[in-house]
């Protein structure tokens, strides 16, 4: 509650005991309808102004002292008003200024925001997690993910720290960014969705709507819907087409294929089932796939790749799979 100068608090109290002139019984009328809280304040002292019958008599209070006190303690900075005794309202107006200065006082120390703010970690382990924000954003983590955020986004930032792999969908706010930090680079925006993923020192950053801002040491680059960067300590950050949408495989739990070359989808097949699949030779690497999995297990996924690309699929007994 903010409460009104010292001069409102006058108007208001002679308002009160019927000692307004006119014009300002008027301005009352008007301070009152001007605001929520102005209207909470003016009920506030009239309930302590009808209840004075009872405050006034209670024991021998110093007027001046008290209003003087009044003063200093909410406008330590304000004009003190010197006290005249020859108006009768004021032993009341004194008593209803103390009960008053004590509801101020007690609520600015309830009400006084904590001196941290708590910080919140999400850790996917060994499942894939989804996660909502404060702000209404989603965070979906794949495995072995920790995603770190406060507890509430204060500031002119919604910032968030990465370690692992996440799509987000972001609440829009145009004008409180979101903000991902991840190894040394920041990821800014505003509204949109996108993939994150920190492999070692190196940084992926995949748009699938929206624009996404990316900065790393003091260099800038825009990415939109459909465009990918890689940046890392050993390699030039460079835009490229996304290409195919197997990065949120953890997120549809559909893998795509979309002329996807069999090396990419093995990638996603290790990680996502925990296997350890290799290619023998560099022509099978790069063989063409068009085909969707959907939740299907890994066994049938294996063999529709050998039927579709006439290879063959062993297994070693150490657990190596091994396509050839």
């Amino acid at each position: 509650m903010n409460l009104p100068d010292h001069d409102m608090d006058d108007l208001l109290i002679r308002y009160l005991a019927e000692e307004a002139t006119v014009t300002e019984r008027e301005q009352v009328r008007l301070w009152i309808d001007a605001s929520a809280e102005n209207h909470n304040h003016f009920d506030q002292l009239r309930r302590i102004w009808e209840g004075s019958a009872v405050l006034a008599p209670a024991q021998p209070v110093d007027e001046e002292q008290a209003w003087l006190r009044f003063q200093q303690r909410v406008q330590p900075s304000a004009k003190i008003i010197p006290y005249k005794k020859n108006k009768g309202w004021w032993r009341v107006a004194a008593g209803i200024l103390l009960v008053l200065g004590a509801t101020f006082a007690a609520y600015t120390f309830f009400s006084r925001p904590a001196a941290t703010v708590q910080t919140l970690a999400v850790i996917s382990n060994n499942i894939v997690k989804a996660d909502t924000l404060p702000d209404g954003s989603v965070a979906t983590l794949n495995k072995h993910t920790t995603l770190t955020y406060p507890e509430k986004f204060k500031g002119k930032t919604r910032p968030v720290k990465l370690q692992g792999e996440a799509f987000f969908k972001i609440t829009p706010d145009r004008n409180k960014p979101f903000i991902i930090n991840v190894n040394d680079v920041e990821v800014k925006v505003l509204g949109t969705s996108f993939n994150v993923k920190s492999s070692g020192a190196n940084t992926e950053i995949i748009v699938e709507t929206g624009l996404v801002q990316v900065t790393r040491n003091g260099k800038v680059q825009l990415l939109k819907a459909g465009e990918r960067i890689t940046v890392g300590t050993d390699t030039a950050a460079a835009k490229s087409s996304s290409g195919d949408k197997l990065y949120n495989y953890y997120v549809s739990r559909t893998f795509i294929c979309d002329n996807t070359p069999l090396w990419k989808l093995v990638d996603k097949l290790n990680e996502a089932y925990d296997a350890n699949i290799t290619i023998a030779g560099q022509r099978l690497r790069k063989l063409p796939l068009n085909v969707t999995f959907n939740e299907e297990s890994l066994d049938v996924i294996l063999g529709i790749i050998s039927q579709t690309l006439l290879v063959q699929v062993s297994r070693e007994d150490d657990g190596q799979i091994i396509i050839h």
